[in-house]
């Protein structure tokens, strides 16, 4: 980068709140407890700053339960974990009147969606009208029951898990349903060092763990009103348009990839995208946005939301191939 283009870097860019120490703090604890998920730990904490929902896609015994668990028990939140089933109603997770035959009334009784975080494990497993009884909470922050509508408590986030490699006697979560995470997490194997150091801390019988609350829900929704604060240059912003619109227009970009899109992704993304570099930089520990922050979470971002053609699936390329072509055919400033 030349001189002129770097001097985004502390114009407009204000110092950072002594809040900023706390999610570093979280960060540190939940550290103590899942070894080698730094990169899970960092974009739960990512969606928490930016109010926003996951998905995580990941084999089973990969500790996503733990570290949503232990994520709750840092910030002395509450946890409800949902596992879903192809049984399930919509009530069990909303919530439902009750008939009280005494007094001829009926009483709402609360599902576990009241909580603040909120695990929907393996939510493909459900059908579509249960995964839809999410979306109002999702998008809303509110619970609808009878003729009555419920805000939920702040903060609120919902973490989805799917497993990749089992898809017998799933339902495929919808576009506009994937469309509301905003970052699809997929977490991976720990490599050799890392496994034996799991196996040193969890290989008892009964493990514990003493997780200490570092921070309050009050203080994660400031983190939350500062988030507005952190600088992003011009420059930056038409990086972030620029790869959004070549998912939808390769050609203008250069990208000869048209034939393995079907379909772009939503300007959602670009709001999604600006986010979370935001929150990234947050807790990089500056106020400002650098290039690394989008390429980065542009995977997280866009590899639920852009659909790839039949034809690269037969070349086996993965909605994540297509976006490492469209992140080298787009210059960062």
């Amino acid at each position: 980068m030349s001189h002129e283009q770097t001097d985004y870097i502390t114009n407009g860019a204000p110092a950072l709140p002594l809040e900023v120490e706390k999610i570093q703090l979280i960060e540190k604890e939940i550290g103590k407890v899942l070894i080698g998920q730094e990169y899970l730990i960092n974009r739960l904490l990512i969606g928490l700053i930016c109010n926003q929902h996951i998905l995580i896609e990941g084999v089973p015994g990969l500790a996503k339960t733990l570290s949503v668990n232990t994520l709750a028990k840092t910030l002395g939140l509450g946890f409800k974990r949902i596992q879903f089933t192809p049984d399930l109603l919509p009530a069990d997770i909303i919530g439902t009147l009750i008939y009280n035959p005494k007094t001829g009334e009926f009483t709402p009784k609360k599902g576990p969606v009241f909580s603040n975080l909120i695990l929907a494990d393996e939510i493909n497993r459900a059908p579509a009208k249960v995964q839809s009884a999410l979306l109002e909470s999702m998008q809303e922050r509110q619970v609808t029951i009878g003729n009555e509508t419920y805000k939920l408590e702040q903060p609120f986030m919902v973490m989805a898990t799917q497993n990749p490699i089992e898809q017998e006697g799933t339902y495929p979560l919808p576009e506009a349903q994937l469309d509301r995470f905003m970052l699809k997490v997929k977490i991976t194997y720990p490599d050799r060092s890392e496994e034996l150091e799991i196996l040193r801390l969890m290989a008892k019988a009964d493990p514990q763990f003493a997780i200490e609350t570092v921070a309050t829900s009050e203080e994660i929704l400031a983190i939350r009103s500062f988030l507005d604060t952190i600088h992003v240059e011009p420059i930056l912003e038409e990086f972030i348009v620029d790869i959004i619109q070549a998912t939808r227009n390769p050609a203008l970009y250069g990208i000869d990839a048209a034939q393995l899109l079907r379909y772009g992704a939503s300007p959602r993304a670009t709001i999604y995208l600006t986010m979370a570099a935001k929150a990234s930089a947050l807790l990089k520990g500056r106020s400002y946005v650098i290039p690394d922050d989008i390429t980065e979470l542009a995977y997280d971002i866009l590899r639920h939301r852009i659909i790839i053609s039949y034809e690269a699936e037969a070349e086996e390329l993965t909605p994540d191939d297509v976006i490492k072509i469209i992140l080298d055919a787009v210059p960062a400033p």
